[in-house]
């Protein structure tokens, strides 16, 4: 791989759609080795009860960085996207929460393609890896730079910096806090690996973990499960797909909740009061709904729905 002479600014283009890569494209924007030449993202999607034309996080933060080249192609692996991207001349392709494939041509730039990634890889690869950090209680996870290959998520490490968890995040306050890392981790490791001084070590062959796209019906709270899980999903999941129990035939979308001890004649599925508090029944343990959302109604404290829910059943 030629990188270069230190001190060289290198032309770079920024591949992201999500507010994940947000921190990233900022530092990459000052960076004093590179030159950003452009930056692609997803196009403008209808947003909202009036499907008002909006663009990506990247976009608009493009816009107020005054970067001229925005890219937005439908799909990237086309040639005439292809060809779009080339034609800004990048040695160097930097990407997070992109959401694409990149075809070969944007992987064998003179620098490569680099890919924050938010997971101690090779641990949860794929689309959703904060939400199953978070849903399958890990007690650490990482924030992950490497060189992108044909794979999913398999290209060898450039940098890792473990996070260590407390386990009561929520998927929105991780993923801030893990932006904001793996900007840092990217900004400091920028200039070594232009330099030729930081090489890209193979992801280990053990503890490889895959994650796929969420669907609206992996919210359900399933009360055959302990309630200790069915609250780390609730902090998982958020804010899609959302996690909903079903109690007393209505589906209720709940928003916040904690574990506490069952009882001994507790059913699974079973809609009982703790305290004040509406909660779920399950395997093990209780589910105690803080917040909840009716369908058609605003999110309410579960001690006032379950008030109202009292009233209306006299």
């Amino acid at each position: 791989m030629s990188r270069g002479p230190a001190g060289d600014r290198v032309r770079t283009v920024y591949l992201g759609s999500g507010a994940f890569g947000a921190p990233a494209l900022r530092r990459l924007a000052r960076h004093p080795r590179i030159e950003l030449v452009g930056v692609v993202t997803a196009p403008a999607r209808p947003v909202g009860r009036h499907a008002a034309l909006t663009p990506t996080a990247i976009g608009t933060l493009a816009g107020e960085l005054g970067i001229g080249q925005v890219l937005t192609p439908e799909r990237l692996r086309v040639p005439e996207a292809i060809g779009a991207v080339l034609a800004l001349g990048p040695s160097l392709a930097v990407l997070a929460d992109y959401g694409q494939i990149v075809p070969p041509a944007l992987l064998d730039l003179p620098h490569g393609a680099l890919n924050l990634h938010p997971s101690a890889l090779p641990r949860w690869r794929g689309a959703s890896p904060i939400p199953a950090t978070i849903a399958t209680g890990d007690a650490e996870t990482a924030v992950s730079l490497m060189r992108m290959d044909a794979g999913l998520d398999t290209g060898p490490l450039v940098a890792q910096e473990r996070v260590p968890l407390t386990g009561r995040e929520t998927a929105p306050e991780l993923e801030a806090r893990l932006a904001e890392l793996s900007a840092a981790l990217l900004d400091r490791s920028l200039g070594a690996w232009l330099d030729g001084a930081l090489p890209a070590v193979p992801q280990p062959a053990e503890g490889v973990t895959l994650t796929r796209l969420l669907r609206r019906a992996d919210g359900r709270l399933d009360p055959g499960r302990p309630a200790v899980e069915l609250e780390r999903l609730v902090r998982a999941y958020q804010p899609w797909p959302g996690t909903y129990a079903e109690l007393d035939g209505e589906r209720l979308m709940v928003g916040t909740a904690r574990v506490e001890p069952g009882q001994p004649d507790d059913i699974p599925g079973a809609l009982v009061r703790q305290g004040a508090e509406p909660a779920l029944a399950t395997a093990e343990g209780r589910l105690v709904i803080e917040r909840v959302t009716a369908p058609g109604r605003r999110p309410v404290p579960g001690a006032d729905w379950l008030r109202g829910r009292r009233r209306s059943h006299g």
